[in-house]
């Protein structure tokens, strides 16, 4: 029989990079069909090696995990993902850390633009337990995974969705507004892994990074309730730029940071 461990350590060879471990584990407790905990602490399992084989092919030829296991956890969320929506990411769960802190009251509804896998707008109704929510997005194939998740996480009775260009044509006013838009310039450097498998629509907004922003903002004061508040992500080098954006647009802003010091996101108020 062969070892678990001599499995994984193979794997890792394989698969290289800083997270090579980690990814032969997860790898091979999906294959399993076990929790990574349960992987570890009980070691005396049976496994197809062929299975296992494949998804590490899958895994050294640059295809991110997530795709090849079908999910990712956000916020605590066993989320649904596939190559139409972009891979939700740890950094992206400051934009709810933020909502939770700056809220003035509860927010009743959340409304929740370019809703992708809908990990943003979940995550808040997850918090918001009276709260009811509408995920915009441009990509029917997005919305599709969106509204799976709304079923997976028991969610669906409080979750829209509808195909939609930002916020244009909504007449509604919301207490909570999410956003992680494209923000990545078109000669950014970006990792293979990103490049080749995330949506390129999700990614990238003009050479600065900023078409997108500059479409959001203006949209904004109209969208929100007087005491509202938008979160919205960023790039790490962009806080200046939507400052002055804001600024142009009557809003106001701060910017707030991630685990790692950099800048994540903007929350807005109108001014």
């Amino acid at each position: 029989m062969t070892r678990i461990i001599d499995l994984l350590n193979a794997a890792a060879a394989r698969i290289g990079g800083e997270t090579a471990r980690l990814d032969a584990e997860v790898l091979l407790a999906h294959a399993m069909g076990c929790t990574r905990g349960d992987l570890l602490l009980n070691q005396q399992r049976s496994i197809d090696p062929q299975v296992y084989e494949t998804m590490v092919k899958r895994r050294a030829a640059g295809e991110p995990v997530a795709h090849i296991v079908g999910s990712r956890e956000f916020w605590s969320l066993d989320l649904i993902v596939t190559p139409d929506v972009l891979i939700p990411r740890p950094d992206s769960e400051t934009l709810i850390e933020v909502a939770l802190r700056l809220c003035d009251r509860p927010p009743t509804r959340i409304l929740d633009l370019g809703t992708g896998s809908a990990a943003l707008l979940l995550a808040a109704l997850s918090e918001w337990t009276n709260a009811t929510g509408l995920g915009i997005d441009a990509s029917a194939a997005a919305l599709a995974v969106a509204q799976a998740n709304a079923d997976r996480t028991g969610m669906a009775a409080r979750a829209a969705f509808r195909l939609g260009d930002w916020g244009q044509g909504l007449e509604e006013r919301f207490d909570l507004i999410l956003c992680n838009p494209p923000y990545i310039g078109t000669s950014e450097a970006l990792s293979d892994e990103v490049r080749d498998h995330e949506p390129a629509a999700a990614l990238f907004a003009g050479a600065d990074g900023l078409d997108d922003y500059r479409r959001i903002l203006p949209q904004l004061a109209g969208l929100m309730t007087n005491d509202g508040l938008a979160v919205l992500e960023i790039g790490h080098r962009q806080g200046p730029a939507l400052l002055a954006l804001a600024a142009g647009h009557g809003l106001a802003a701060t910017l707030h940071c991630d685990l790692a010091g950099r800048d994540r996101c903007v929350a807005l108020r109108s001014g």
